[in-house]
């Protein structure tokens, strides 16, 4: 079953913007190191600015270079069907354990539409399908009930991970839609983890970039452990609430992860919404520098610097 912390790889670029398979297969390791159960290529993972042979390709990579350890979900997402399913295949092929999909962003799409279009991936596929409602950042909400008629017809070939606001009704009610059987993910990168744990999540796919301190608090939400849960909840949730967009995530996870000697640059590909400055990047590192300290207090494990 794929479950706990679930970790959305970062793509590296080189400074031609080439996809640097080199550092990729780097972070890899990094995260695998701090105890995920899983690795993810998502939107964070700049997948809507490669090619679909980049894609495909990336997927490849991070199966290859996983070998196995953990299962893999790959991105797979299109605004149309036959490309959502071709990738979807491809990535099965590849070896992913599993695709994720947001549905199309660029029309507004009864839900007949929307289910047939994930109905199409799950009935291409022997791997689960994770129905991803993006639209906290991107597109058009998706219906609950839609989301449960999918359930119902496909069991548990079909996951979910809502990121609609408001996060925690919308969660309860999916899970309670499903009768509380469906595997749902939450990710929010750690801002609504604790209250989505107390929802019954199956997992989190949070950033690869403090995956030490996100490990930290899902075991100390699974130990029952208040105290750890208390020290790390405020300073990861401060942490991630400024990560205000998708671009806002990939420059600040960048730069972190440059920080801690993950990857090499923080190159990113154009056009892009958001640059870190030199303000917020001392904001950033303080916010970090802090959450470091309190993992060391805490001594919840080592923080990977």
């Amino acid at each position: 079953m794929i479950h706990g912390v679930l970790p959305v790889l970062l793509t590296p670029f080189d400074a031609d913007l080439a996809i640097d398979v080199r550092a990729l297969r780097s972070e890899i390791d990094w995260v695998l190191t701090h105890g995920v159960d899983g690795l993810v290529m998502g939107m964070v993972s700049e997948t809507f600015r490669l090619s679909s042979q980049e894609r495909d390709g990336l997927v490849d990579s991070i199966c290859r270079h996983t070998a196995g350890r953990v299962p893999v979900i790959a991105s797979t997402g299109a605004e149309s069907t036959r490309v959502a399913v071709a990738h979807a295949r491809s990535a099965q092929t590849s070896g992913a354990s599993a695709v994720m999909a947001i549905p199309p962003v660029s029309v507004s799409l009864s839900d007949d539409e929307v289910y047939a279009y994930y109905a199409a991936m799950v009935e291409a596929l022997d791997i689960p399908v994770i129905v991803q409602d993006a639209s906290g950042y991107l597109g058009h909400g998706l219906s609950i009930g839609m989301q449960a008629r999918l359930f119902t017809e496909f069991g548990d070939r079909v996951h979910f991970k809502p990121e609609s606001q408001p996060i925690g009704p919308k969660l309860s009610a999916l899970r309670d839609a499903t009768g509380g059987d469906a595997l749902i993910f939450e990710g929010t990168g750690g801002i609504a983890l604790v209250d989505s744990h107390a929802r019954g999540i199956a997992g989190t796919m949070p950033g690869s970039d403090i995956i030490w301190a996100i490990v930290a608090l899902w075991r100390a939400l699974r130990d029952g452990d208040q105290d750890v849960i208390d020290a790390l909840n405020g300073p990861i949730s401060t942490l991630v609430l400024i990560q205000s967009s998708l671009d806002a995530y990939i420059a600040i996870q960048k730069h972190l992860l440059v920080r801690q000697g993950v990857i090499d640059d923080v190159f990113a590909r154009g056009p892009v919404a958001y640059r870190l400055d030199a303000e917020s990047e001392r904001e950033v590192d303080r916010l970090f520098d802090h959450l470091v300290s309190v993992m060391a207090r805490r001594e919840v494990g080592a923080a990977g610097q």
